[in-house]
Formats: structure tokens, C-alpha cells, sequence
């Protein structure tokens, strides 16, 4: 199993890959920023798809990002969705701020493709998100 990395570069958001099934990506993703950061996760997941926790949630605190972080994204959601197949449990949350339909429509984007379940949770601050108090509803496995 990887171990837990937390990736940071600017103009990207932070990325916190924890071994024990909790992913989560928060802030914005400005011009090619995340792609400096792509090898990185793809390496992460890949391994840790081979050992992955019983659960796993993936949690989204996105500002911003164009079409292509979308790719970025989407690949991320893609292989993490695969561990359904590995009979586990994965959880897929998708923070966007209050009103921000532009970003809700976009997690959306990512369920209809993907047709896995994707808990759209509406929040004050996307970046502060201990203003959230709703729990996430969905899971698959």
C-alpha cells in the first residue's frame, strides 16, 4: 500500500492521497498547474489500486478547473470507480459553494459519464468546508 502524500504546486489545488481509503482534492486549478501534478497521482492510485481499503472516499473541493484538468479528473474518478469491481466500497463527494451551478453541473457531468453515484453536496465555502453539515448519503460497491 502507498503512503500518504499531500501534493502542492501553484495554482493547483492540494491533493491529499491518504493509504486509508480518504482522497481528497480542494481548490482551483488554474492553466496547466494540475498537469505537473498528474504522473504523481496516476502513480499513487495505480498502487494503491493493487491494496486498496475497504472504503474509499473521494472528496471534491473544487473552485474552478477548465477542460483540461476536467480529463485529469475524470481518468481520477474513472480508476477510482474501478474498485467497485474489486468488490470494496467507494464514496464520491462533490463540494461545490453555495449557488455555483457552473461547478454542480460539472460534478454531474462526471456521474452521467460515468454512471456512478456522486453525492452533490452544497456548502458556504468550498474552501473552508467546516461550514458544511450535511453527511454524504451514497456509496457503491
Amino acid at each position: 500500500m502507498p503512503g500518504k502524500i499531500v501534493l502542492c504546486v501553484k495554482n493547483a489545488p492540494e491533493i491529499v492521497l491518504n493509504p486509508e481509503g480518504i482522497i481528497t482534492i480542494r481548490g482551483r486549478c488554474m492553466n496547466g498547474s494540475i498537469n505537473e501534478l498528474k504522473s504523481g497521482i496516476d502513480e499513487w492510485i495505480d498502487n494503491y489500486l493493487h491494496d486498496p481499503a475497504e472504503v474509499t472516499t473521494v472528496e471534491f473541493y473544487l473552485e474552478y478547473f477548465n477542460k483540461v484538468h476536467s480529463g485529469v479528473l475524470f481518468s481520477l474518478i474513472r480508476k477510482i470507480a474501478s474498485l467497485k469491481s474489486q468488490g470494496k466500497i467507494c464514496s464520491i463527494n462533490w463540494y461545490y459553494e453555495e449557488g455555483d451551478e457552473d461547478m454542480l453541473e460539472k460534478g454531474e457531468f462526471f456521474s452521467e459519464e460515468l454512471n456512478i453515484p456522486i453525492n452533490f453536496i452544497e456548502i458556504y465555502d468550498v474552501l473552508m468546508p467546516e461550514y458544511h453539515s450535511r453527511e454524504p448519503e451514497t456509496s457503491f460497491n
